[in-house]
């Protein structure tokens, strides 16, 4: 995906950020396009081992508020994954890490995007409990410090309660709008109302857990063997995007790999290791709140990243969506 905030070195300018940071250099092999935000390299690394190399953005291009410092915030994730036990969360290893780059292991299986149509429907079942087994457990991870919110300190945008964070998230995406005049289709002035409307819904969220909030098909690696075998998740990516708060926000992301509702086997699979969405009328409220700001995240991110007006129109219309759908709560 084209993307103005894609920062791309030459295969001498990779090595050598790599060297001055790591102590280690690397050989380009690839340049990795599917992503949307960073870009991203497939390296040898200089003892051998293969690594992908994300790139944050130029210093000197402008990026969303809640984008401030999120590499940084991929990196924590990175490590705090890995302190849990064994396999509970299968991501690649965090190598190395500096201000502007990070380099981890490579996953040798597939985005499960590019793989559905190799899947069985009693595959894509399993696999879809699988998931939300995987998902039960990532949110076992909670802030040190008690906060909600985003992690990054350079944005700004953590509290010390669920609402006060979900509205600064929200009005921070809505300043964001002005600046770069993005097609809202309502006035800023609705969408707060109908954030505030939900107020007693997200106040009974009262401990924070790692939201990833980026779920979709295409951040999820499966292995899809030729041999017989059950198709299984080895890897989850692209975790910058994390925040903490309610583990129902997952869900809205969720929704792009198929059914989430109660009877999915993705909240069977959810439920069995642990986890608990409850599906009561407030949590119903919460999920389409925070559809609107996945929604409106993803209208506003069109500016600074320079994407087209095709692009723009299918974001705007799902806004409009989502905001129909809450307003028919109120």
């Amino acid at each position: 995906m084209q993307s103005q905030t894609k920062r791309r070195l030459s295969p001498g300018e990779l090595d050598a950020l790599l060297r001055a940071s790591s102590g280690i250099g690397c050989r380009v092999e690839s340049e990795l396009t599917d992503g949307w935000f960073n870009s991203a390299y497939r390296v040898v690394l200089d003892d051998g081992r293969p690594a992908v190399v994300k790139l944050a953005p130029p210093a000197d291009v402008t990026v969303l508020r809640y984008e401030l410092g999120i590499m940084a915030t991929e990196a924590m994730v990175y490590r705090r994954i890995e302190a849990l036990p064994g396999g509970w969360v299968p991501t690649p290893a965090l190598l190395y890490a500096g201000e502007q780059f990070l380099a981890v292991s490579v996953l040798e299986g597939t985005p499960w995007d590019k793989a559905a149509d190799r899947l069985s429907p009693a595959a894509e079942a399993a696999l879809r409990r699988e998931l939300g087994a995987i998902t039960a457990r990532l949110h076992t991870l909670a802030p040190e410090d008690g906060r909600f919110g985003y992690p990054a300190a350079e944005s700004a945008l953590f509290a010390s309660d669920w609402r006060t964070a979900f509205t600064t998230m929200v009005d921070a995406l809505l300043d964001d709008a002005e600046r770069w005049q993005s097609p809202l289709g309502v006035p800023p002035a609705e969408i707060r109302t109908l954030v505030a409307e939900g107020g007693y819904a997200l106040d009974e969220v009262t401990e924070p857990r790692l939201v990833h909030f980026d779920l979709w098909p295409g951040n999820i690696f499966v292995d899809v063997s030729n041999d017989g075998a059950q198709p299984r998740i080895i890897g989850l990516i692209d975790h910058e995007r994390a925040f903490w708060g309610d583990p129902a926000a997952e869900l809205v992301s969720l929704a792009f790999g198929g059914d989430t509702g109660p009877d999915s086997d993705l909240v069977t699979g959810y439920t069995e290791a642990g986890g608990k969405l409850d599906f009561t009328p407030a949590f119903r409220h919460r999920l389409a709140l925070y559809r609107l700001y996945l929604n409106l995240l993803l209208v506003v991110e069109c500016g600074p990243r320079g994407y087209g007006p095709d692009h723009l129109a299918s974001c705007s219309h799902t806004l409009a969506d989502s905001i129909t759908q809450l307003r028919a709560l109120e």
